[in-house]
């Protein structure tokens, strides 16, 4: 019988057959969807970290809208520096002419300049630029307040060079006119203001009244050449 048995050989068994491939195969297929899971969650996450970084990105390079570049800040305030300059050089100006000519001219004859054509003449106008509206002091006197807050606020977004000379003349002439008005006889915000220069068959004025009118004809042709006082320009 073990003799039979030796020639003939033990038969295979079935389960034990299979079990080997089986089991490579789900191995293999239990390893697979590791590498797959794995590769996906990898993809995933750069994917998040990608979208993370664009979005941070996107943040920091929206400047809020009242921001401008760092490079025109300072050239803001170096044109604020102008205007204001502008206004005290006018202003100073005016407040010693008036000064001089209250102490040297006033009550005493006129003096010749240029013959007829121009002549130094002390006068108190209690109106407007070039004696216009003396019964309107105190409306003037108002106007001028306003004109100088309204000048100031501009002042904010001013990136315009002719522009702050422009504001610094308008300024200028409206401070050496209101001080007048404020401390000058006969009272306060109805003092009179003392011009002194007299053209030839025009009226008196002063030197506030001229940087009034300089700074306001510069105004007009900026305004016609599209420039604003930010600096931008408008074409057309």
């Amino acid at each position: 019988m073990a003799e039979a048995e030796r020639i003939i050989g033990t038969p295979d068994i079935p389960e034990a057959a299979g079990a080997g491939p089986e089991q490579s195969a789900s191995g293999s297929t239990e390893e697979s969807g590791s590498t797959e899971e794995s590769g996906a969650t990898e993809e995933s996450g750069a994917t998040e970290e990608s979208g993370a970084t664009e979005e941070s990105g996107a943040t920091d390079a929206a400047p809020s809208n009242d921001e401008r570049p760092e490079g025109e800040r300072p050239k803001g305030r170096r044109k604020i520096a102008v205007l204001f300059g502008v206004a005290l050089f006018a202003y100073g100006l005016d407040l010693i002419s008036k000064m001089i000519v209250v102490a040297k001219l006033e009550h005493h004859d006129s003096i010749e300049v240029v013959g007829d054509l121009l002549r130094f003449n002390a006068i108190r106008n209690a109106g407007a630029a070039f004696g216009f509206g003396e019964a309107y002091t105190i409306i003037f006197t108002v106007i001028a307040a306003a004109v100088i807050v309204v000048i100031a606020r501009l002042a904010r977004k001013l990136y315009s060079l002719p522009w702050a000379i422009a504001l610094g003349l308008l300024l200028g002439g409206a401070l050496g006119n209101l001080t007048d008005r404020i401390f000058r006889s006969p009272g306060l915000f109805k003092g009179a203001v003392v011009d002194f220069i007299a053209p030839k068959n025009f009226a008196v004025f002063n030197l506030a009244d001229s940087a009034i009118v300089c700074g306001g004809i510069l105004i007009v042709l900026l305004s016609f050449r599209g420039l604003d006082p930010d600096g931008t320009v408008h074409k057309d």
